[in-house]
């Protein structure tokens, strides 16, 4: 019954998937070390104190859902996170961009529990559990291809930039 709309679902959390793949935390780190020299032990942190804000903001999604509804919510949070991670490359100090990164992971994972409610919502109670695990494997199919498209355009001084592009561009959609 579901099938039309988990289908559209499908393709575009794939494209989602596929554009942050782009930037994984590995290769973000990869690309401040070779553009600011940032040392392993910052690099460390930084993977740390990101991923802690992005777990504790994600905790805050349902507040917001809760007020301004799933979708506005995924919009609100998604839209500017990606804007963010477009500025990143475009910060003229390194400090500039890893404050642009820190704010990108303080909303980024903000619309993941509500695109799952989301997607629960849109379908048959019956079917709610295939849903979930349609758009979570495709998810996983396209995060697999954005790594090996990355490390192309990161050996590449002049297109090392790119990745970030191509994330935030993608993510958008």
């Amino acid at each position: 019954k579901s099938k039309w709309i988990v289908l559209q679902l499908s393709g575009l959390f794939m494209i989602d998937s596929f554009g942050g793949s782009f930037i994984l935390q590995s290769v973000v780190s990869s690309w401040f070390h070779m553009t600011y020299n940032t040392s392993a032990r910052t690099l460390g942190t930084l993977v740390f104190v990101c991923n802690i804000v992005a777990g504790v903001s994600a905790l805050f999604a349902a507040k917001l859902a809760d007020y301004i509804g799933l979708i506005m919510t995924m919009v609100v949070t998604h839209l500017p996170s990606n804007v963010l991670i477009i500025l990143v490359p475009l910060m003229p100090t390194e400090l500039t961009a890893l404050i642009m990164l820190c704010l990108r992971y303080s909303i980024s994972q903000m619309d993941v529990p509500t695109r799952q409610a989301y997607v629960l919502g849109v379908v048959e109670k019956d079917e709610q559990s295939a849903a979930g695990g349609v758009t979570n494997v495709v998810r996983s199919v396209g995060a697999s291809l954005g790594p090996y498209f990355a490390g192309l355009l990161y050996n590449s001084p002049r297109y090392m930039n790119y990745p970030f592009f191509i994330a935030g561009g993608l993510k958008i959609i």
